[in-house]
């Protein structure tokens, strides 16, 4: 059995997996936020007590936010902050008494799409988060694909790809930089290329809902995200050309989302035919936990 866990700004999820996949165990508790050394007391509390109702479990994986630096060993890059610059993954190990796999909590996701989900089967899975935040990762062989400096799949913090004169240069994103990918297909990114066209105030729940009932300037909020996402979307399609695409996060709940969204990227795709599958994660707002549980041994674990 396989014991992941997702580290989350506002929630720590568990979860321990048979070898076929199964749960046999799952809880979750608040994330103590802006403590570290509650954290960590967080995570091993769990852990024991997933594994007193399971038993024990053969390793632990977790994903989190940012990623570990392979050059000094430090979390780098996590929104949640006070994680930043500190040796979790040796922290972490020391308090559970074991050793322990630390992955991108988006590569988690790509990992648990290509072993038992949305891209079981296939040998190259992007898989995507629209959430509040936009992020991706990659799974070769269902085995997450990290990169040398731990960056693979930070897919929203490079810019809009042809951009139109009135998207330059862009919104300004909290990296520093302007135009980003994620000031654009996040939640907060949808609700904000309305509010511009509206100077109203609506969530991105609210703009959907104004889309789903026929209000125009809604309905063309929409249109206008899903042709920056067909457009993004093909940006990595000429790089990576992955055999799936798999779309999770918040935002991956609505089926709109779907409608013809690979006739929107074609254009953009350098080639004659593209008809690379884009779908919905199969798990879910689960599938970061159970890819934490994957990391341990990836596709070849069942």
């Amino acid at each position: 059995m396989r014991l992941g866990i997702d580290l989350g700004g506002t929630k720590i999820a568990g979860v321990v997996l048979d070898g076929g996949g199964a749960i046999r165990a799952e809880a979750r508790v608040a994330t103590p936020r802006d403590d570290y050394a509650g954290t960590l007391a967080a995570i091993a509390a769990l852990v024991e007590g997933l594994e007193s109702r399971a038993g024990p479990v053969h390793s632990v994986g977790v994903g989190m936010p940012g990623a570990i630096a392979p050059e000094t060993g430090l979390v780098k890059n996590a929104n949640s902050t006070w994680l930043n610059g500190r040796p979790f993954a040796d922290d972490l190990a020391h308090a559970l008494g074991r050793p322990v796999r630390v992955e991108n909590d988006a590569n988690c996701l790509a990992v648990s799409e290509a072993v038992d989900g949305a891209g079981a089967g296939a040998c190259v899975v992007w898989a995507i988060i629209l959430g509040t935040g936009v992020g991706s990762g990659i799974a070769l062989d269902g085995r997450a694909l990290s990169g040398r400096g731990r960056i693979a799949g930070e897919w929203g913090h490079n810019p809009l790809p042809s951009p139109r004169d009135d998207e330059r240069p862009g919104p300004a994103c909290y990296c520093g930089r302007t135009g980003c990918i994620e000031t654009w297909l996040s939640g907060p990114g949808l609700a904000a290329d309305h509010a511009r066209r509206t100077g109203g105030s609506l969530t991105a729940e609210g703009v959907v809902a104004a889309m789903r009932m026929g209000e125009p300037i809604a309905r063309e909020t929409f249109a206008r995200y899903r042709d920056r996402l067909g457009r993004a979307l093909a940006h990595v399609v000429n790089i990576l050309d992955p055999d799936v695409i798999v779309i999770g996060g918040g935002l991956s709940r609505l089926p709109e989302l779907f409608e013809g969204l690979t006739d929107l990227a074609a254009p953009h795709v350098f080639s004659d035919r593209f008809d690379t599958p884009i779908r919905p994660s199969l798990h879910g707002d689960a599938s970061g936990v159970r890819g934490a549980a994957w990391l341990w041994g990836g596709a070849d674990a069942t």
